[in-house]
């Protein structure tokens, strides 16, 4: 097992045993209710593995293919296109994991299409300016990025063990997640504590902005003259407002799309996000050991569940 998630197979294992499941859900019609809980539960760590899947390999990746195209000014049609595609899946594993994270709950409201979408959004135009700092940063200076790497990763890295986290079993692994948590927040928001982010959202977020702004301007004070890339400045000068505009689509988001306005419309309270104190329940499996304690751990940092509400958990599990 150990060698797998090494060698990074651990999301592909994953899925070839969901399917296996699957297979039995759809021929075994006895132990169908158990098999479909069974499915659920595997679809959430698929998704919580194809999160980090997502930014320990195909966002650096991502920059990897941009870098080399910057570098040599030449592109082919598949690697356009790959790139593209790159940056919706970026995105959409983030999208896919928050409305796994919003299934794990019971008595909440579902992303609607538009949250959903403008959700999307926010996450793209925050993510494709940083990988394009990144990357032009490391045409001028290669080896600077292997400064500026291990610098950014390392502050990231103190900064989830200050908050505390409760993710694994044993301290070594625990670890070993902090380190992973430290490579997602290189390139994108992830909560690792429970209670309101506003505060810690504002302060990474700020943090990201005058980091992304110095790469930009020291590829502005490191650009020769005599380059031809003239139309990299006018993708540089976009990269500011596009993260601005990622900013506002993530303002616009909690403040008119997110789910609990809507159940505050109606004069309730959104379990998920509001942590409300009459006891929220978690999606859980009869057989005790059929749980899920890792998506326990992350709904209740990245939903902002209360304490009362933890009472009432089988140690995490999934919706059918």
């Amino acid at each position: 097992l150990a060698a797998l998630h090494l060698l990074q197979l651990g999301f592909f294992f994953r899925c070839l045993y969901a399917l296996k499941v699957g297979w039995r859900v759809c021929w075994a019609r006895a132990e169908e209710e158990d098999e479909q809980r069974h499915m659920a539960f595997l679809s959430h760590d698929i998704s919580m593995l194809r999160l980090f899947e997502t930014f320990l390999e195909n966002t650096p990746q991502l920059t990897l293919l941009l870098y080399i195209i910057l570098r040599t000014n030449k592109a082919e049609l598949s690697q356009g296109l790959g790139m593209v595609t790159a940056f919706l899946c970026v995105s959409w594993s983030l999208l896919d994991y928050h409305q796994s994270l919003r299934s794990f709950v019971q008595d909440k409201y579902e992303l609607s299409l538009r949250s959903s979408i403008v959700y999307f959004l926010w996450n793209l135009f925050l993510i494709c300016p940083r990988i394009l700092v990144v990357a032009l940063f490391a045409v001028l200076w290669p080896y600077g990025v292997a400064v500026h790497f291990p610098l950014v990763w390392l502050a990231m890295f103190l900064w989830v063990s200050l908050q505390g986290t409760d993710f694994m079993e044993s301290p070594g692994p625990e670890q070993l997640y902090r380190a992973m948590v430290a490579v997602i927040l290189y390139f994108s928001w992830f909560n690792v504590a429970q209670g309101r982010t506003l505060y810690r959202s504002i302060i990474y977020h700020g943090f990201i902005l005058v980091d992304s702004t110095l790469l930009g301007l020291a590829w502005f004070w490191g650009r020769a003259p005599s380059e031809e890339h003239s139309y990299l400045l006018l993708v540089v000068a976009a990269a500011l407002p596009c993260y601005l505009v990622g900013l506002g689509l993530r303002v616009t988001y909690y403040k008119w799309l997110h789910p609990n306005v809507q159940v505050q419309k109606e004069g309730r309270e959104d379990e998920v996000d509001a942590g409300g104190e009459d006891g929220t329940e978690f999606r859980s499996f009869l057989e005790p050991d059929l749980v899920n304690r890792r998506m326990k751990y992350l709904a209740q940092t990245h939903l902002s569940l209360s304490q009362p509400a933890q009472q009432h958990v089988l140690n995490g599990a999934a919706a059918v």
